[in-house]
C-alpha cells in the first residue's frame, strides 16, 4: 500500500515525499476506518483524500461548503489529471443530469457536493445506487455547535452513517480544539476513529500586533511596499471593507471587496479576480476565505479585532499555505473591543452571550500578549511552544524591558478606590484616567471627583497611556471590569492588598516605540521554509504561467505553484527528466507543459549565468532567535545581568514576572555560550557525580531520563545547568 501511495504520488502530483501524518492519514482510511484529521492550512488536508481515491475502484464523496471550492479543487485535479467533478447550482439543467448520468456509470473518481444538495431525498436515493467507497467532510468544524463557524446543515449529515453504514468517513479540519474534535467524532456518528492531530504550528507564518491609529494608512502602507505580491484584508463590517477596497483602488492598487451584502454574481466574480491575480488584495469580512486555495497569499491584515482566537488562526493560515514566508498583521486598540461588547449585548441566548464574552476576552489577551505571540496561539489549541522565542513575532524579535511601575500602580489604584468611597458607584477606564490627568469634564463636575485626593495627580502622563496602564493592571488581576456594556472597574482583592502594603509592581515594555507599519517594517518576516532562487527567471517563470493559465481560463497556480516555480528557478531543469524531477511536477504536467517551461529556462541562461544556491537540506527550520552582539538574546542578556547583580534564580524570576524553569533556561543559553559562571554555584560536587553517572547512561537528549534515574532528587534546573556546563566542555575540547 505505502509503495503504491508513494509511487502515484509523484506520478500525478509530482511529489517524492509526503507531509508529516499525510500517510498515516491514508493508510488509515484505505484499512476502511473512520478517521478524524486536524491539520494546519497548508499541510496537504486535500491529498489525504485525493491519492487513495484513486487507490480505490469507487467513488469517493467530498462534502465541500462551497462551490467555489469546489471548482477550484476539481480544476486543479484536472490539471494533474485525475477524474473528479463536482455538482452544485451553478450548474444548468442539462450539464447536471450528464455528470449525474457520468457518476452512475463509473465515470469519476471524487465528487465534491455541497451539505444542502447531498442530503436532499432524491439525492441520497442516487447515492445509495452509486458505488461510493469514501466519504470526507471538508471543513469538519462547521458541524460543532463550539466551533467558530458552525452552519447547522451539516447537522443532517449524521444520516449518512445509517445510509451508507460501512463505508469510512474522513474529516478534516485545520482549527478544532479538544472540545470541537470530540463533538465532530459524535455528530458524524464516527465508529471507534482514528485521531491525528498535526501541530498547529506554522513556521513560515510571522505575527505582529501595531497599534491602530489610522488604518486605512497603515494597510496603504504595507500594499504599497508589496508591488508583486497579494494580500487579504480582514475588516469588521461590510461598509469598512468597502470604503478600504476603494481607498486602494484610488490609490492605483488592483482590489476588490468581499462580503455577504453583495450579490452571488459579484462576489463571484471578485473572488475568482483575486485568486486569477487580476487583483491583488481582497478586503473582506469574514464571509471570504473558508476553502480558498490561494497559495501565494503573502500577508493577511487585520484591520479589525477577531472575534475569536480560532477565527483569527484560520484567517490567518490563509497566508503562506504553499509554505514560503509569509506575514500576518493585527491591527489594534482598545476601541474595538468597547465596540464588539455593545454587539454582544444583542446577542439574546444568554450562554451564547457568554461563550462570545469568553472568546473575545481570549482574542484580547493574545493581542495584549508580551510574550511570544506563537506560544500563545498554541496553547489557545492545547500545544505547548517547546522554545522561548520563535523569532518570528514582534515580541520575540523586538527586545522588552522591566520597569518599577509601582508609584503608577499605586496611583491609579489609589483613584479607583476613592472614586468607591466618593460615592456607591463605579465609572469605566477614561473617567478614572480624566481624574487622574486633572480634567475639567462635565462628569467630574457633577460627581465632584475634582475634590478627590488622586484629581490631577497624574498630569505627567497622556490620558491613554492610564487607559493603558489599566489594563495592564487587569491582567495581573488587580482590578476587573464589570461583564456589562459600561464596563466600569474595581478593585480586586490582590489589588486592594497591592495598595494597601505598598507591593511593588514590576512591568514590562518594549525599549522603543512599536515600529510604525513602513516600508522598514514590511518584509521582516519568517525566513523559514524560503526558498532561493534566481529571481530574475522566477520573474520570468511567472510572467509565462500567467500566460498559460489565461489561456486555460485557470487560476495561476493550476498550472504550477510559487514553490515549482521557485524550484526551477533554482536547479534550471534543460531536459524533460530534470524537470520531472522538480517538485510539483508530475507525468501529465510535464507532457503539457515541460517543453514550453523547458525552452524558457534554456533561453535565459543563453543571456545569463546560473546561480549557486545552498542546499536546501542544509538549511534548517528551526526558530530562529533573535540575537544581538554576544550571540544572546536581550532577555538572556537581562537575567544574566540579575544573576551577577546577586540576586538568586527565584528573586530573578519574581523581579522579570517570570518562571524560576526560565530563568534557568536563560543562564543555561548563558553557560553554553561560553558566559564565565560557576557550577560550584548551582550545585555540589556530590550532585555533579550523580547527575555525570546518569547522562552517561541514557540515550535520550533530553532531561527525563536522568530526572527520573536519579529518583526525582535531583531538579530538572539542575540538570539543566549541568547538561550546559558539559555541553560547554565539549565544546571547548
Amino acid at each position: 500500500m505505502t509503495a503504491n501511495l508513494k509511487t502515484l504520488l509523484k506520478q500525478v502530483f509530482g511529489y517524492s515525499n509526503f507531509r508529516p501524518l499525510q500517510l498515516e492519514i491514508m493508510q488509515s482510511t484505505l484499512q476502511g476506518r473512520d478517521t478524524v484529521a486536524i491539520l494546519p492550512t497548508g499541510a496537504g488536508k486535500s491529498l489525504c483524500y485525493q491519492l487513495p481515491a484513486l487507490m480505490r475502484d469507487g467513488l469517493t464523496v467530498v462534502v465541500s461548503p462551497l462551490i467555489a471550492l469546489m471548482k477550484d479543487q476539481v480544476d486543479q485535479l484536472h490539471a494533474a489529471g485525475v477524474a473528479a467533478t463536482f455538482l452544485n447550482s451553478s450548474l444548468d439543467g442539462p450539464t447536471f443530469q450528464n455528470r449525474i448520468h457520468a457518476i452512475g456509470t463509473g465515470q469519476f473518481k471524487l465528487l465534491y457536493v455541497a451539505p444542502e444538495r447531498l442530503m436532499m431525498t432524491d439525492f441520497l436515493d442516487r447515492l445509495a445506487q452509486w458505488q461510493v467507497q469514501s466519504l470526507v467532510v471538508d471543513e469538519a468544524h462547521c458541524i460543532s455547535e463550539w466551533g467558530h463557524d458552525f452552519r447547522p446543515e451539516y447537522r443532517k449529515l449524521s444520516q449518512l452513517r445509517t445510509l451508507l453504514p460501512n463505508v469510512p468517513m474522513l474529516a478534516l479540519t485545520a482549527t478544532a480544539t479538544p472540545q470541537v474534535q470530540a463533538d465532530i467524532a459524535s455528530q458524524l456518528k464516527l465508529q471507534d476513529p482514528a485521531l491525528y492531530l498535526s501541530s498547529f504550528n506554522r513556521p513560515n507564518l510571522s505575527y505582529r500586533v501595531i497599534a491602530k491609529e489610522k488604518p486605512a494608512r497603515q494597510v496603504w502602507e504595507c500594499a504599497a511596499a508589496r508591488p508583486e505580491e497579494s494580500g487579504i484584508v480582514y475588516c469588521q463590517s461590510r461598509k469598512s471593507a468597502e470604503s478600504m477596497a476603494e481607498m486602494l483602488l484610488d490609490a492605483g492598487i488592483p482590489t476588490v471587496a468581499y462580503h455577504a451584502g453583495m450579490d452571488a454574481e459579484e462576489r463571484t466574480k471578485n473572488q475568482e479576480a483575486f485568486i486569477r491575480d487580476k487583483a491583488r488584495i481582497v478586503c473582506a469580512t469574514v464571509a471570504f476565505g473558508m476553502g480558498i486555495n490561494k497559495p501565494n497569499v503573502r500577508y493577511v491584515i487585520h484591520a479589525d479585532l477577531p472575534k475569536n482566537v480560532e477565527g483569527y488562526y484560520q484567517q490567518t493560515g490563509r497566508a503562506g499555505r504553499d509554505g514560503l514566508p509569509a506575514e500576518c498583521i493585527l491591527l489594534y486598540s482598545r476601541g474595538d473591543i468597547v465596540k464588539q461588547q455593545r454587539f454582544l449585548e444583542e446577542i439574546t441566548d444568554s450562554q451564547a452571550r457568554q461563550v462570545a464574552r469568553k472568546q473575545l476576552d481570549q482574542m484580547s489577551i493574545y493581542a495584549e500578549e508580551i510574550n511570544c505571540r506563537r506560544a500563545s496561539l498554541l496553547q489557545y489549541f492545547g500545544e505547548q511552544w517547546p522554545h522561548e522565542n520563535c523569532g518570528s513575532c514582534d515580541n520575540c524579535l523586538e527586545p522588552v524591558e522591566t520597569w518599577d511601575a509601582t508609584i503608577e500602580a499605586q496611583k491609579l489604584l489609589s483613584c479607583i478606590y476613592r472614586i468607591g468611597q466618593k460615592g456607591s458607584f463605579s465609572v469605566g477606564w477614561a473617567h478614572i484616567a480624566d481624574i487622574l490627568a486633572g480634567a475639567k469634564t462635565e462628569k467630574i463636575q457633577r460627581w465632584d471627583h475634582s475634590s478627590l485626593s488622586t484629581y490631577g495627580i497624574g498630569k505627567e502622563k497622556k490620558r491613554k497611556e492610564w487607559v493603558d496602564l489599566g489594563r495592564r493592571l487587569t491582567s495581573l488581576g488587580l482590578t476587573e471590569a464589570s461583564q456589562d456594556q459600561f464596563q466600569t472597574v474595581s478593585l480586586t482583592e490582590k489589588g486592594l492588598a497591592i495598595l494597601r502594603q505598598r507591593i511593588p509592581v514590576t512591568l514590562t515594555r518594549r525599549k522603543q516605540e512599536p515600529e510604525k507599519l513602513t516600508t522598514a517594517v514590511v518584509g521582516r518576516i519568517a525566513k523559514s521554509g524560503d526558498i532561493l532562487c534566481d529571481e530574475g527567471l522566477f520573474n520570468e517563470l511567472r510572467l509565462l504561467r500567467k500566460n498559460l493559465a489565461d489561456e486555460r481560463n485557470v487560476p495561476a497556480y493550476v498550472v504550477f505553484s510559487d514553490v515549482t516555480l521557485r524550484h526551477i528557478a533554482r536547479t534550471y531543469p534543460c531536459s524533460s527528466s530534470e524537470f520531472l524531477a522538480v517538485p510539483g511536477v508530475g507525468e501529465r504536467k510535464l507532457a503539457e507543459y515541460g517543453e514550453t517551461f523547458v525552452a524558457a529556462v534554456e533561453t535565459w541562461l543563453s543571456t545569463n549565468s546560473p546561480q549557486a544556491f545552498p542546499d536546501l537540506k542544509s538549511v534548517t527550520t528551526a526558530p530562529r532567535q533573535s540575537r544581538i552582539p554576544g550571540d544572546l538574546s536581550s532577555t538572556v542578556l537581562e537575567s544574566l545581568k540579575c544573576y551577577r547583580s546577586g540576586k538568586s534564580i527565584d528573586e530573578i524570576a519574581t523581579h522579570r514576572n517570570l518562571s524560576p524553569s526560565t530563568i534557568e533556561n536563560h543562564l543555561s543559553q548563558a553557560i553554553e555560550s561560553g558566559e564565565e559562571l560557576s557550577p560550584d554555584d548551582f550545585y555540589t560536587p556530590q550532585e555533579a557525580m550523580r547527575m555525570h553517572a546518569a547522562f552517561q547512561v541514557i540515550d535520550s537528549p533530553g532531561l527525563t531520563q536522568a530526572f527520573e534515574s536519579l529518583a526525582g532528587e535531583i531538579s530538572y534546573g539542575k540538570l539543566r545547568l549541568f547538561r550546559a556546563f558539559k555541553t560547554l566542555a565539549t565544546k571547548k575540547s
